[in-house]
């Protein structure tokens, strides 16, 4: 009990990305630029989806929700990384851990649910064109988003709550550069044979469930497409859904690799690298990813520049 208060008081230590110190400025220049990006980026897609009625659809209605989500997934955990990068002191209090721990866990169960529902928006586009803005009205819209942060939540909540109960008996470094479920599971000295069910029960629905459901989508989706008869329309269709596609690629592939292959040929470096391209990388990609391949996003941008320079 005494070394349980002991770390309440004291909290942990991150150790980090890499065990080689002078690599430490050159990870955190890195980390700033990617984290800058990442802000820039969807804070981009977030005030053109407000300012252009034109992006007023459930499509960037949804893309929003993904880019403000992308933006607390990385504000969760660059910050701390930073400060812990750019000096001796690489520790973290134990309620900022507890708060990375929920926050972390929470948005990341989100995001699965949420990339789900931009598939099923993508389905009902490409597959039932005629009826889109009468299925996916404002009201449905909300009510998606809604059901995707509030299973999200309850995830977080019931996971990390659950793994705050297993003993620490005065561990305190975390070898890692954030607190996240899997980190703490390591960090106990009882019997994590439950938590460890547990993780893999719960992270297995939140991708297996969404993913199929994304898959079946796309399979319908591409059906679809064939049947058009314009090339330039297949074009579109396919650039609509592609930037989709390769999101949820980059974010499943490496959070299944990070969280549901028990047996990996990994060493520590290289799952920390994995917790790092779902948690920074993904983030600060996205909205490239949409916008780069996005001629509405692209104008919108453009016609705003042009009106700051003429204001200007």
């Amino acid at each position: 009990m005494e070394e349980a208060n002991n770390i309440s008081t004291e909290g942990f230590i991150l150790m980090g990305l890499s065990d080689h110190p002078q690599l430490e400025m050159i990870f955190f220049v890195v980390m700033l630029i990617s984290y800058l990006m990442t802000i820039v980026g969807n804070s981009t897609i977030i005030l053109l989806s407000r300012l252009d009625p034109r992006l007023h659809t459930p499509m960037y209605f949804f893309l929003s929700n993904l880019s403000s989500l992308d933006l607390a997934y990385t504000t969760s955990t660059v910050p701390q990384m930073l400060f812990n990068l750019w000096g001796p002191d690489k520790s973290i209090t134990y309620g900022g851990c507890m708060a990375q721990l929920y926050v972390f866990f929470w948005l990341g169960a989100t995001e699965c649910i949420l990339l789900m529902v931009m598939s099923f928006d993508r389905y009902v586009a490409v597959c039932k064109p005629l009826h889109y803005t009468t299925i996916m009205n404002p009201r449905i819209c909300w009510l998606l988003a809604s059901i995707a942060w509030l299973c999200g939540l309850g995830n977080s909540i019931i996971q990390s709550t659950v793994t705050l109960q297993l003993p620490l008996c005065g561990h305190r470094m975390i070898d890692n550069f954030l607190c996240e479920v899997p980190a703490m599971i390591k960090l106990a000295c009882g019997d994590t044979t439950l938590n460890q069910a547990l993780l893999n029960i719960i992270c297995a629905f939140f991708t297996a469930v969404p993913l199929s459901i994304i898959l079946v989508s796309y399979c319908f989706i591409v059906q679809a497409v064939l049947k058009i008869s314009s090339a330039k329309g297949r074009r579109k269709a396919f650039n609509t859904c592609f930037s989709h596609l390769v999101v949820v690629l980059l974010f499943y592939g490496s959070g299944i690799y990070g969280y549901l292959i028990p047996a990996k040929t990994s060493n520590q470096n290289q799952d920390k690298f994995i917790s790092l391209f779902y948690s920074v990388i993904t983030p600060m990609v996205n909205p490239l990813i949409y916008t780069l391949r996005n001629k509405e996003v692209k104008g919108t941008l453009k016609r705003l520049l042009w009106k700051g320079r003429e204001v200007g």
